[in-house]
């Protein structure tokens, strides 16, 4: 039977957050009183899953979670956002992956995650959405899995001429360096591209010499994102960086911006192929500005139809 295509198919992390509202954040040993406690969905490779779905592209989740009360409940979340569930898998040999997150009242979080479930997921589940993974027509990766997980999915994207995003995040030191030749598109903040790259990044000149060093390393295009600061993108083609400012916001909770801009850039690729990446990243940039101006992960996503007319033309 014919795989249905997908515009977007992720492979990566579900993870189900437990959110503190604080004053600043606690120093070490510190207790402190919050303002507010409540539980969402979220997880890097979820995150990224959703916006895209809500922007409107046909999407497609294969992440590992629990057989509990959290892994049933992301999977109706997925359901709700219609996201294809085929490849959620669900185990009983681990919980579905937590991350406990603080904000304070800047907007600024700290995150400690254990993942895991999503450790579980393996090259027997990755074979199993083989047929998904080369109907589609991009593919995010992340590393909230295991890192060999997400190499062999961008291998069989490549393998299919699906485009690839690889979200290298939380960045690791000793990443494979097949990773970046695999990436089509390598988007990664200020502080993953200075661990991969031992660059400072301080400025948007910065970034752009950090960007320049990971061409080098053998990616075809970089984004480095930077939060309130936009983006830079440096590519084989144009080795000249190219900062790609934000709107300006008054941002409420800037967490899972970051994944946001990955969906919406995973959207972009796949609905308007005729695009500039610069013009794609602007408009991806704009859409995690709004996530920004409101509280939570992905209950701060805007939906299509929540947005003006001009970024989908």
């Amino acid at each position: 039977m014919a795989q249905e295509i997908q515009d977007v198919i992720v492979v990566g992390s579900c993870m189900t957050d437990l959110v503190s509202i604080t004053p600043r954040l606690p120093k070490a040993g510190e207790t402190i009183h919050g303002s507010k406690f409540f539980i969402g969905f979220g997880g890097k490779g979820a995150n990224q899953c959703i916006q895209a779905a809500r922007l409107g592209a046909q999407t497609t989740m294969v992440c590992k979670v629990g057989k509990d009360s959290f892994g049933n409940n992301y999977r109706e979340n997925f359901k709700k956002n219609k996201v294809s569930t085929d490849f959620v898998y669900q185990t009983d040999a681990a919980a579905t992956g937590v991350a406990s997150i603080i904000v304070n009242s800047e907007g600024q979080n700290a995150i400690v995650i254990v993942a895991g479930a999503n450790l579980l997921l393996d090259s027997g589940d990755l074979s199993k959405a083989a047929g998904a993974i080369s109907a589609a027509k991009v593919m995010v990766c992340q590393l909230e899995i295991l890192p060999e997980i997400s190499l062999k999915a961008l291998k069989m994207a490549r393998a299919s001429g699906v485009k690839t995003i690889f979200n290298p995040a939380p960045a690791i030191t000793s990443l494979d360096p097949e990773f970046f030749s695999y990436s089509d598109i390598f988007c990664c903040n200020e502080s993953e591209a200075e661990i991969l790259t031992s660059v400072p990044v301080q400025s948007s000149a910065d970034a752009g010499k950090a960007g320049l060093a990971l061409l080098e390393k053998g990616c075809k295009v970089v984004i480095v994102t930077l939060g309130g600061e936009g983006c830079v993108i440096v590519s084989q083609e144009k080795t000249l960086p190219q900062h790609i400012p934000p709107k300006k916001v008054t941002a409420v909770d800037t967490t899972g911006a970051g994944d946001c801009f990955v969906g919406a850039l995973a959207f972009y690729i796949a609905h308007y192929p005729h695009l500039s990446i610069e013009e794609m990243v602007k408009r991806s940039n704009y859409i995690a500005s709004v996530s920004v101006q409101s509280p939570g992960t992905q209950t701060s996503y805007p939906y299509r139809k929540d947005l003006t007319l001009d970024l989908f033309q």
